[in-house]
């Protein structure tokens, strides 16, 4: 069998995720013509079929799936040396592509990138903005060298390191700014409004108010906490944001924000990287940036009538 190549290796992980040629060949930056003769050569040296092909989609065949795990540890492996020698040539990351779930983005990166640019001037920030299962998925896939999400996430291959706590508070119409604080268990009697499914804050509030993961659905799930807080300002319901949102999200509504008696739900944000990547020093120095910056600029304070 001939020598494999790394750039075969490549083409061939870009066409199993892409599962289209077009698709895999701009992901790739090259034509499709050359993908295909890349992708052939590859399965003329193994001596067997990695796709099969159809006239809209190609899918990975039986030999092809295990294949593609290996391919992806192998190109992992490939990547973390690269980050290796930058690592020893500069002792600071080049590049940092770095996750985010939707529910902190906007309230927490305004806080550190400023601070992370003077602590780190020579830093390449990528930013990647999506859900908590996504994000795992991409940082285990190597995709991305570090994520910032809602722990624990209780991967056994990811470090996790804690920075910061936060409190989540209910949002209701202003006409109820007087109203008795509910019980968390009587919040359903409220009509609670959500993010959709698949945000892990989601899943954090059901949690809080003893309700099931998989309550039926009403119809007025929203996107994003903006889009909830216009909603109970709109009197379709109530809502609970974390705290860092207060700021940005309620101004432009009519709503009122409290704290809830007693237990008050809450969330513990961290920053979870691979075991095996060699960023792992400087990951935890970009997370005491995150953390310091956070802390010097809390939420700010809350009351029952606050709007």
């Amino acid at each position: 069998m001939t020598n494999l190549t790394l750039r075969q290796l490549r083409y061939f992980e870009a066409l199993a995720q892409h599962q289209h040629f077009g698709r895999a060949a701009d992901a790739c930056a090259i034509s499709q013509p050359a993908l295909s003769v890349q992708i052939k050569e590859l399965e003329e040296d193994l001596g067997l079929p990695l796709f099969e092909r159809t006239a809209r989609q190609v899918r990975l065949t039986a030999f092809g799936e295990d294949m593609a795990s290996r391919v992806r540890d192998v190109l992992r492996g490939v990547d973390e040396i690269g980050e290796m020698a930058r690592m020893a040539q500069s002792g600071m990351v080049g590049r940092l592509r770095l996750g985010v779930i939707p529910t902190i983005a906007p309230y927490l990166l305004p806080r550190f990138l400023r601070q992370l640019r003077v602590d780190f001037p020579d830093l390449e920030l990528h930013v990647r903005e999506t859900m908590t299962a996504n994000l795992i998925e991409e940082l285990r896939r190597g995709r991305i060298d570090a994520a910032i999400v809602a722990l624990p996430v209780s991967e056994p291959t990811f470090e996790e390191m804690p920075l910061l706590s936060e409190s989540f508070v209910l949002v209701r119409p202003k006409s109820e700014a007087d109203a008795p604080v509910p019980a968390p268990e009587h919040l359903e009697r409220e009509r609670l409004l959500l993010l959709e499914e698949g945000h892990c804050f989601r899943d954090q509030a059901l949690s809080f108010c003893g309700m099931p993961t998989a309550r039926p659905h009403e119809g007025l799930d929203g996107s994003s906490l903006s889009t909830l807080v216009q909603m109970v300002g709109a009197g379709l319901g109530v809502t609970l944001i974390p705290e860092m949102a207060v700021p940005i999200e309620t101004p432009s509504a009519e709503v009122t924000v409290a704290h809830f008696k007693g237990r008050e739900p809450n969330r513990k944000i961290g920053l979870i990287w691979r075991k095996s990547s060699p960023l792992g020093p400087q990951l935890q120095r970009i997370g005491y940036t995150v953390q310091t910056s956070a802390v010097r600029q809390p939420p700010s304070v809350i009351s029952q009538d606050s709007n």
